[in-house]
């Protein structure tokens, strides 16, 4: 598929090239999450003003799981009673944390009038598959265990995240769905990673190969991954779930210049196929990770408001 990036796009992409960072599969777990959060700075837009950030605690099995909790200053439910998001961020399970994605959810709250809770679930590869699923089942029962001490109708509650984080909320809306977890209203899945297999045709184009390489994947996977068995796991590959019935409304979002676009728009397509309401939304001359740099972007705010627009339509 011919791929063409949108001015600001090329213009981001041609700054990074110029930094001469070095590629994370040249680096060491802990120096990649340096180079990964330091980013931000650059790119990340203002966040929007919140009524309240809470530092949360979450218990797990597995240890204590640390999240943010964020309440805008419009809620569309002023009882206590508010819809809420439970983000999981990206960074191939290796890289980033909550406040690399910090601005994220503060717009996501922003723009879609409910509370956010971001989850820093534990990274590989000192935490191996399934540590990261555990945690994403984990924190969403927990939310939804103390609804009301949080402000949250347990009912109105969703999950969403970007690439791997999208991946994390496809697999919680899975296991929620066969039994393993509360009820969800519905999945935002950024560019989500849902098959680990990489045999998708965007993976193979020199035109996705945009800050976001197809090497670059592979060395997250080697690292969430303890060998190629896991590939198989509906758990690291939610697109190889028996079935997509029964699954909450989905909004499916992917980027033209992005390795990961195929297995995407795949998905979109054979959740449809299963009767699950889908918006699909394809940026053609972005590339991924372009969600978090409305600083420079600005497709990433339309895409954010849009996902707002989107979670207010749901309940």
């Amino acid at each position: 598929m011919p791929v063409v990036l949108d001015p600001d796009a090329a213009a981001v992409y041609k700054a990074f090239q110029e930094a001469g960072r070095p590629p994370y599969e040249t680096l060491t777990a802990p120096e990649a999450r340096a180079s990964y959060a330091q980013a931000r700075f650059a790119t990340n837009p203002e966040p929007p003003v919140l009524a309240r950030v809470d530092e949360l605690t979450i218990p797990s099995p597995h240890g204590a799981i640390r999240a943010r909790l964020y309440v805008p200053k419009t809620l569309r439910k002023q009882d206590g009673s508010s819809p809420a998001l439970v983000f999981f961020h990206g960074g191939g399970w290796v890289v980033g944390d909550l406040d690399t994605h910090d601005v994220a959810c503060r717009k996501l709250a922003d723009e879609g009038a409910l509370i956010v809770i971001s989850v820093d679930y534990r990274l590989a590869p000192e935490h191996k598959f399934p540590a990261a699923v555990d945690d994403a089942i984990a924190a969403t029962q927990w939310v939804a265990d103390n609804a009301r001490q949080l402000g949250i109708d347990a009912s109105r509650l969703c999950v969403g995240g970007d690439s791997a984080g999208g991946n994390l909320a496809a697999v919680v809306a899975i296991a929620a769905r066969d039994g393993n977890g509360p009820a969800i209203a519905g999945q935002v899945l950024i560019y989500p990673a849902v098959d680990l297999a990489m045999m998708h045709g965007s993976h193979r184009e020199p035109e996705t190969s945009v800050l976001l390489t197809h090497s670059v994947i592979r060395w997250f996977c080697d690292h969430y991954l303890s060998g190629a068995a896991d590939i198989h796991d509906w758990r690291a590959s939610p697109a190889r779930a028996a079935t997509l019935i029964g699954l909450p409304p989905a909004y499916v979002l992917t980027a033209g210049a992005d390795p990961l676009r195929d297995e995407g728009d795949d998905y979109a397509a054979r959740l449809k196929q299963a009767g699950v309401p889908v918006a699909y939304r394809h940026f053609p001359g972005q590339f991924h990770g372009f969600f978090t740099m409305g600083k420079l972007l600005q497709q990433a705010n339309i895409a954010a408001s849009e996902i707002g627009a989107w979670l207010k339509g749901l309940n």
